[in-house]
């Protein structure tokens, strides 16, 4: 099923396909997260990671939440737009052998996953408020506000020592 295919016919079953999406990514980025902990040699961006495996697994958990009060069966949908991040961040992890230098690329590859996952939330959330569903846009604000978080502490540990550390 392509975005704009015949099988959305309007803005609920938009959201529902937005959600099955979005569930997709979380599980795919439990996956790939304790992979990433183990190439980190950081100590705080370890724990970073660590600490954001935790949160993705209660995403996963709130999202099931949300199926349920929606009335839809939780179950993903293939993102190929996730599936290329992870891919991305695997192939550049790959080729990097300065341990400094691919900190700073594990933090950029998860910033860019933090990324989608906000741009996801947000539109959920929107639609979510749009279709009278103030009791799954609660739910997903959680989400969205701790994917921020995520975000801000990344570009914390770069900007004060990952990036200047890869540079050097």
């Amino acid at each position: 099923m392509g975005l704009f295919s015949k099988d959305i016919h309007n803005m609920d079953e938009l959201f529902v396909h937005t959600l099955r999406d979005i569930y997709y990514a979380e599980k795919q980025l439990v996956k790939a997260l304790p992979e990433m902990v183990d190439k980190a040699t950081d100590a705080q961006l370890k724990q970073a990671f660590q600490s954001h495996l935790g949160e993705t697994k209660n995403h996963i958990v709130r999202l099931e939440q949300v199926f349920k009060m929606h009335g839809v069966e939780a179950k993903g949908v293939d993102c190929p737009a996730i599936d290329g991040i992870i891919e991305e961040a695997e192939e550049v992890g790959g080729e990097i052998e300065d341990k400094a230098v691919l900190n700073a690329a594990l933090a950029a590859a998860a910033q860019a996953a933090e990324h989608y996952e906000i741009s996801r939330y947000g539109t959920l959330v929107a639609w979510a408020k749009q279709l009278g569903r103030t009791d799954c846009a609660r739910v997903l604000q959680q989400n969205l506000d701790e994917e921020k978080a995520a975000d801000r502490k990344l570009t914390e540990i770069a900007e004060a020592r990952l990036n200047l550390q890869a540079a050097s």
